[in-house]
């Protein structure tokens, strides 16, 4: 297998809040590889976007990375400790495309003058020159009289016109790896496959290894290679998207498919996973999950389970998992997706 372009070994993300201590990430890790678009799932607070944010020195100023590393271009970036260091990796190899174009963007500043920022920072380049690009960039990413755009501000712009533009300032350095959290969210259906379709031209353009965060696993669906899910601030299962959809192994990850609105019958409730996500200012022992899981066994209130192998490219968190595990089958919604999979795979 190709050698990852971004390595994540164990890493533990905590956050100052009100004289107490959160983990938000609890021994995360994760291999990226060259030219792939893995997707991060996982319900609202799970964590996805703090991960992803200590790749560029984002996190917010009450967090730190405790321990762990971030391995990228043979240098770690989780013992970088000041700016200078961060933007030599910002913007320049490592981009995010964030959720809400409308606060990712200065109300005050022109489109144009956002865009050729980062041309100027990291690309060295200066007056009509930087212009002359930041108009192509606007071009490209299908913004139309680009020349009279660049001297608009934010909101003279649609919200698909405004998330172009965040698109266009990631893009503008041709980072090796573009993040997009939640790139679509605020965007109705039409303009959402705009927006992934764009990406998708982009990422082929520059040969970009591309991370989206999400919930919505229909996008996952029509956009990954890959997929990790999150729960509680840690990996409990990744796969590539077949593996994922229609072989799923983690309890967990059995729940968010079987929540898809898409596979609710008709004239019955549509389902919800019980109970809610653990408090991360406590210590959780065992399996964070177990007090959501029917299926939970003994052992998962005591110890934590370790990854479990199900193919080269499968892995999953669970104890159930386990040779000496009893046998438990999946929801009946997860074998009717295997079932319809291995009918179209004949």
């Amino acid at each position: 297998m190709t050698e990852p372009i971004l390595s994540v070994r164990d890493l533990v993300v905590k956050f100052s809040l009100r004289g107490q201590i959160l983990t938000a990430i609890r021994g995360a890790s994760l291999d990226l590889y060259p030219g792939e678009t893995l997707a991060i799932v996982g319900e609202s607070g799970s964590g996805k976007s703090v991960f992803t944010k200590t790749w560029i020195g984002m996190l917010d100023a009450n967090g730190w990375v405790d321990s762990g590393s971030i391995l990228f271009e043979g240098k770690d970036l989780a013992k970088f400790t000041r700016e200078r260091e961060w933007l030599t990796i910002r913007g320049k190899k490592i981009a995010m495309v964030f959720q809400d174009p409308m606060t990712a963007l200065n109300p005050l500043r022109t489109v144009g003058m956002q865009i050729q920022e980062a041309l100027e920072l990291h690309q060295d380049m200066r007056g009509e020159q930087a212009k002359a690009r930041t108009i192509e960039i606007l071009s490209e990413v299908g913004i139309d009289i680009p020349e009279v755009r660049y001297h608009q501000y934010p909101h003279e712009f649609s919200g698909g016109m405004r998330q172009r533009v965040v698109i266009a300032i990631a893009v503008a350095c041709n980072p090796r790896i573009l993040i997009c959290d939640e790139p679509t969210t605020a965007l109705d259906v039409t303009i959402q496959a705009q927006i992934l379709e764009l990406i998708r031209d982009l990422q082929r353009k520059m040969g970009a290894t591309l991370v989206y965060i999400t919930h919505d696993l229909g996008v996952v669906a029509n956009v990954a290679d890959r997929v990790a899910v999150m729960y509680a601030g840690e990996i409990i299962e990744y796969g590539t998207v077949d593996e994922i959809f229609f072989d799923p192994r983690h309890p967990y990850t059995w729940a968010l498919l079987s929540s898809l609105p898409q596979l609710g019958i008709k004239g019955q409730p549509l389902y919800s996973i019980a109970g809610t996500p653990p408090n991360l200012f406590t210590d959780i022992q065992g399996d964070a999950f177990a007090p959501r899981n029917p299926n939970a066994l003994k052992i998962d209130s005591v110890r934590r389970p370790p990854f479990f192998q199900v193919s080269p490219t499968h892995y999953a968190k669970t104890w159930l998992l386990d040779p000496r595990a009893p046998k438990v089958e999946p929801p009946e919604t997860i074998r009717a997706l295997r079932s319809k999979y291995e009918r179209y795979a004949q």
